[in-house]
């Protein structure tokens, strides 16, 4: 009876040893995949993926807020720009204007609003709300304005009400140490603004002037960012590629995405 007993004790055993393993294995694959705190998982199969990515973007702008030193992301808040250029009209009489040290505050309060994705081509778009945004700046201008000699200097303040961008890009694959890491291959944007409140404070003591000046940019202020658009976006690409980079630089696809058999 023992004898005939011994065979069905080892399927048992195997079978209790194979079931540990296999309860190891998904241990094993949980913690490979542990996504860090700021990180929150999609799966690949969800039928509404697309929500998932919205949810986890708005997770990781949450976190972005109050600084992420995985990232190396500390004070999130001014945003800065090095410089912004603006031209009118043509000729030695044509307006032009630099801003420099340019520091943009509450782009931090945004919402992802929406997603657009395609895990097979690995493109994304975004699209973001953000309430309220001041800026300031230092500022240099040459030329004629409004038929007034509007050369000189001095400080710009802005206020910008409503908000809205779309942030495009397409990433490629890399794997290294059996991960999937996604770089950046093209990156696109655009924006507007609901309301504008922008002026100028002159070093030039010509209260008049200043006047005609500020009254000429808050009358054109959509006419005046449409100009300024191209230079603004050139920066913001800069600095959203290498935000993009480093993000996915350090953080695995398989950490955002979770196959079906994960």
């Amino acid at each position: 009876m023992e004898v005939h007993q011994r065979p069905a004790r080892l399927l048992q055993l195997a079978a209790v040893a194979l079931a540990a393993l296999a309860a190891l294995l998904h241990i094993a694959a949980a913690e490979k995949y542990q996504a860090p705190y700021f990180i929150h998982q999609c799966q690949r199969s969800d039928p509404e993926l697309n929500k998932c990515l919205q949810f986890a973007a708005n997770t990781l702008v949450r976190h972005f807020r109050s600084g992420i030193p995985e990232l190396e992301v500390t004070e999130v808040e001014p945003i800065q720009i090095e410089e912004i250029h603006l031209a009118l009209g043509s000729g030695p009489d044509g307006y032009r204007a630099i801003f420099r040290e340019v520091e943009a505050f509450g782009v931090s309060n945004m919402t992802v609003s929406g997603v657009r994705s395609n895990l097979d081509s690995m493109e994304f778009q975004f699209s973001f709300y953000i309430p309220h945004i001041r800026a300031r700046a230092q500022y240099r201008s040459s030329g004629v304005l409004i038929m007034v000699q509007a050369s000189g200097g001095g400080d710009y303040w802005g206020e910008y009400e409503g908000v809205r961008a779309k942030v495009y890009f397409k990433a490629r694959k890399e794997e290294a140490n059996d991960l999937t890491y996604l770089q950046v291959d093209d990156i696109k944007m655009d924006f507007s603004v609901k309301d504008i409140k922008m002026g100028i404070k002159s070093q030039q003591d010509n209260a008049i002037i200043e006047a005609a000046l500020n009254l000429f940019i808050n009358t054109n202020g959509q006419e005046l960012l449409k100009e300024m658009k191209p230079s603004i976006k050139k920066h913001l690409l800069v600095t959203m590629r290498t935000f993009i980079n480093n993000l996915f630089g350090r953080v695995p696809y398989e950490y955002w995405i979770l196959e079906d058999d994960k």
